[in-house]
Order: C-alpha cells, then sequence, then structure tokens
C-alpha cells in the first residue's frame, strides 16, 4: 500500500466508525456524568499506555470545562511507582482508589483497547481496580475497543468503539476516546464554563 492510499483507507474507517458508534451508551454516559456531578461525587479516570496519556488530558477537561472533580493515578508518578513498587501492578490501581475513599457518589470512567482481561492476564490492574468499584457500588462507565473486556461486561455504560480493522484498532480506539470524551464535556447538558476559542471574539 503507498501512502495516499493508507492515508485514505484510515479516514475512511473513521467514518465508518463515526456512522456506527452507539449513540445509545454515550448518551447514558452523559447522564451517569450528570447525576454524578449533581450528587457532588468525583470521577477517577483509568488508562494504561495511550490511555493513561488520555486520562491526563480528560481530567483537565472534566474539570475545567465540565465542572467535575476529577483525578487519575496516573497524574502523580511518585504515588504510581510506588504503590507499583511496594503493591505490585495488579493492585496500584485498586488501592490508590481505596487512598482515594471512593464511594457511591463517585464514578469511575475507563480509557482501555482490550478492557481489561484477567483471563489472559492483560490489563489486570483495571479489572481489579473495577471489581473493587463494583464492591463499592461506584458508577462505571468506559470508552473502550475490541469487544470492551471486562470493563464493558461490568460498567453500567461502556461505549465500545467498533472494530473496522482488526489493524488498527488501538489508533482508532484511543483517538475516538478523544473524540468522545471531548463530546461528552462540551455537551450542554455538562458544560458549565466556556472554552478559550469558543468564547473568543
Amino acid at each position: 500500500m503507498n501512502i495516499r492510499n493508507y492515508i485514505d483507507s484510515y479516514l475512511s474507517e473513521a467514518h465508518r466508525i463515526i456512522d456506527s458508534i452507539d449513540r445509545n451508551s454515550i448518551e447514558k454516559c452523559v447522564k451517569i456524568l450528570l447525576e454524578t456531578r449533581e450528587a457532588a461525587g468525583r470521577v477517577f479516570i483509568l488508562g494504561v499506555g495511550g490511555g493513561a496519556g488520555n486520562a491526563s488530558h480528560a481530567v483537565n477537561d472534566f474539570r475545567k470545562i465540565a465542572g467535575i472533580e476529577s483525578y487519575t493515578p496516573t497524574d502523580n508518578v511518585s504515588e504510581l511507582t510506588a504503590r507499583v513498587n511496594d503493591d505490585g501492578w495488579d493492585s496500584a490501581f485498586a488501592n490508590w482508589l481505596k487512598g482515594s475513599k471512593l464511594n457511591p457518589s463517585d464514578c469511575v470512567l475507563v480509557f482501555s483497547v482490550g478492557g481489561g482481561n484477567a483471563e489472559k492476564n492483560i490489563s489486570n490492574n483495571l479489572v481489579l481496580a473495577l471489581k473493587y468499584a463494583e464492591e463499592v457500588g461506584s458508577k462505571i462507565i468506559g470508552i473502550v475497543g475490541r469487544d470492551g473486556g471486562y470493563t464493558a461486561r461490568v460498567a453500567d455504560s461502556a461505549v465500545v468503539v467498533p472494530v473496522v480493522n482488526k489493524e488498527t484498532v488501538t489508533p482508532h480506539t484511543e483517538a475516538f476516546q478523544a473524540v468522545i470524551w471531548h463530546m461528552m464535556v462540551s455537551h450542554p447538558a455538562l458544560k458549565t464554563n466556556e472554552m478559550k476559542w469558543e468564547s473568543a471574539q
């Protein structure tokens, strides 16, 4: 495949994802986030790799644009690495949620390609964190890819980015995580503060 053909193919795939993504799941996520804010709850955003980068960006947007108190464990490298070193990677997120006093008013948002799979030992840190959220009674939402893994199975609402090409699952999933959370924070139901360039004269 030459350079232009790949560009055309990739953008065509993105178009197909936009056309087929489940709007109802997105709407339910927005409603859960609204309920969380109204209950003075917090949003804890979990992700690894590209999902961790997205989590950090999303924390800013949920706090600044949507007025929702939000955090991610990967923003504090000292605490995260101490927990990984002392307790292990698998339990790092769950123990961080315990230290954050996760409660039923809160919401856990997962950014992941596979959503976690304990049987295959993939992103088990997400699985254990979600099991703890289930125990506590917190709401769980996610933006995930493939079949959504453990996240999709236990979430109150999970947006599964459709697979249109098995060779581009990761880039499309991580890209659409950004598309969807930006849609959420700019939604009139959630947005509490104007964004800079939209309000500039």
